[in-house]
């Protein structure tokens, strides 16, 4: 398991800084089902609310809110690097490798779809609620022809 932060950094460096917090929370949201279907374990240290425009990470949400919906700036200067060699990194790249040329409501899609926890939680205008790592991975299982671990 990875700092949520380090993930964000890392996603935005994939990106040369151009994503934006929302299209970041999505594509974080898709790596840690990803991660978590595979190895059977969570990829980052905090949990996903269900917010409005789907998964969020608030502890990466309040670090990136500043940048409104402009691609997010280095504010990670001092959350270390991860190693490329990593699977929690592979998971990150995937995620982003598949996503990279979608808008960020094509994401906000993705993840509300009936299909996922995101929906199966969400209750309008209620923050605060965690979306269960077992049903991010029961979503997983729905979404993905490969088997999960």
């Amino acid at each position: 398991m990875i700092s949520a932060l380090s993930a964000a950094r890392a996603l935005c460096e994939m990106s040369g800084w151009d994503l934006s917090n929302l299209k970041l929370q999505k594509i974080l949201y898709i790596a840690h089902m990803l991660y978590l279907g595979r190895h059977g374990q969570p990829l980052i240290d905090k949990n996903f609310e269900a917010w409005e425009y789907g998964p969020v990470v608030p502890a990466v949400y309040q670090r990136l809110r500043g940048f409104g919906s402009e691609p997010v700036g280095n504010v990670f200067h001092w959350e270390p690097e991860l190693s490329k060699d990593t699977e929690e990194y592979k998971a990150l790249k995937q995620a982003f490798d598949t996503t990279k040329e979608f808008s960020a409501g094509q994401l906000v899609s993705i993840t509300h779809s009936p299909k996922g926890a995101w929906y199966k939680v969400y209750e309008p205008s209620v923050r605060g609620i965690v979306i269960p790592n077992d049903m991010i991975l029961e979503e997983y299982r729905v979404r993905s022809p490969e088997p999960a671990a």
